[in-house]
C-alpha cells in the first residue's frame, strides 16, 4: 500500500487475516452445531408468531373496532375504553375480586410445594417417597373441567359426600357453591391440592443440588433436622424461590378464567367475577361483542402485571442478589 512501511503493511494484512479467520470460525461453528441452533429456532418462532405478532392487534384497545373497517380503518379513540372501565360501577368489585383471589392463592399456594419438597427430601423410605410423589403429582394431569365436576359432585347440596356426612351428624346442609364467603377458599385450596405436588419438583431438584458435605458438617456439630432445614436447605433454594416468586407476582392479574368461569353461578357472581371472566363475557359471550372494550380491559390488567413485575424484580435485586435481570 502506498505510504505505508513494510511492517505496517504486514500488520494490516495480519489483522485482515485474523478478522477473516474469526468470521469463518463463526460460520463453521454454526455449521457444526446446526442441530442446536435448530432447537433454539423452534421456541423462538413460537414466541414470535404467537406472542409478538399478535401485539399488532392490541391497538384495537384504542379504537372503536369494526370488523368491516378492519383494525387500521377503525376510529382511533385513545384511552376512552380504559377510562370507561375504570369509571364503571363494576370496576372496584371486579378489580378487588381479582386481587383478593390472586393474593389469597399466592399466600396459600406458594409455600405448599416448598413444604412438600422439604418433607419428601427428608423422607426415609424410598418406596414411601415414590408413593407420595405419585399421589401428589397425579392431580396435576386432571383437566380443569373434571376438577370442577368433582367439586360439584362432592360439595353438592343434595347427594354430595360432604353434605351427606354433615347430615349424619345432624348438621344443617351447606350450599358450598352458593356461599359468597366460601367461593375463594374452594377455588384456592382445590388448586393447591391439584398443583402442590407438581410444583414441588423444581424445589426437589434445587434441594438435590445442595452440597451434602454441608449437612455432614452440621450433623457433626450436633444440628438437628429443623436447624439443617433453616440454615442449609432454605438458603440453598432461596434463589429458586425468589425467581419463582417474581414470576408468580408478575402473573398476579392473570388468573386462569376457566376454573372460575365453571364455578360461577348467580349466587356467587359478586365474589367470583374477575377481570378474565368479565373480558370473556364482553368480548366473546355477549350477544353484541365489544372487542375494543374487552381488549382495553385485558391490556389494563397486563400493564399492571408488567409494572408489578418490574417493581418486584427491582426490589429483589436491591435486597438480595437474585433477580430476573
Amino acid at each position: 500500500m502506498v505510504g505505508m512501511s513494510e511492517p505496517a503493511e504486514k500488520t494490516a494484512a495480519a489483522s485482515r487475516a485474523l478478522r477473516l479467520r474469526k468470521r469463518l470460525y463463526k460460520r463453521n461453528r454454526i455449521g457444526r452445531n446446526w442441530d442446536l441452533y435448530l432447537i433454539v429456532v423452534v421456541p423462538l418462532a413460537y414466541i414470535v408468531i404467537f406472542h409478538y405478532i399478535p401485539m399488532y392487534g392490541a391497538q384495537i384497545a384504542f379504537r372503536n373496532f369494526r370488523a368491516i373497517q378492519g383494525i387500521m380503518g377503525s376510529e382511533w379513540v385513545g384511552l376512552k375504553h380504559i377510562i370507561r372501565f375504570v369509571k364503571s360501577f363494576k370496576f372496584w368489585t371486579i378489580f378487588g375480586n381479582t386481587l383478593t383471589l390472586s393474593f389469597y392463592h399466592l399466600i396459600a399456594g406458594f409455600p405448599m410445594p416448598i413444604i412438600l419438597a422439604l418433607a419428601l427430601h427428608y423422607a426415609g423410605r424410598p418406596r414411601f417417597k415414590k408413593t407420595v410423589q405419585m399421589i401428589t403429582y397425579a392431580p396435576h394431569f386432571i383437566s380443569t373441567v373434571v376438577i370442577v365436576g368433582m367439586l360439584m359432585q362432592v360439595l353438592a347440596l343434595r347427594g354430595g359426600i360432604v353434605n351427606s356426612i354433615l347430615a349424619i351428624f345432624g348438621v344443617e346442609r351447606i350450599n358450598f357453591m352458593g356461599k359468597l364467603k366460601l367461593f375463594q377458599s374452594i377455588y384456592v385450596w382445590s388448586d393447591v391440592w391439584q398443583q402442590a405436588g407438581w410444583g414441588s419438583i423444581i424445589y426437589l431438584a434445587a434441594l438435590a443440588s445442595i452440597d451434602p458435605e454441608l449437612h455432614e458438617a452440621a450433623i457433626v456439630d450436633g444440628a438437628v433436622r429443623t436447624q439443617r432445614i433453616w440454615h442449609i436447605d432454605l438458603p440453598g433454594i432461596l434463589p429458586t424461590v425468589t425467581i419463582l416468586l417474581i414470576l408468580r407476582l408478575g402473573r398476579i392479574m392473570q388468573i386462569g378464567f376457566e376454573k372460575v368461569l365453571l364455578m360461577q353461578n348467580p349466587l356467587n357472581l359478586t365474589r367470583s367475577e374477575i377481570i378474565q371472566t368479565y373480558v370473556y363475557k364482553i368480548g366473546l359471550a355477549s350477544a353484541v361483542p365489544n372487542y375494543s372494550y374487552a381488549a382495553a380491559i385485558g391490556l389494563f390488567a397486563a400493564v399492571i402485571s408488567f409494572l408489578l413485575l418490574i417493581i418486584v424484580n427491582r426490589f429483589a435485586k436491591t435486597v438480595g442478589e437474585t433477580s430476573l435481570w
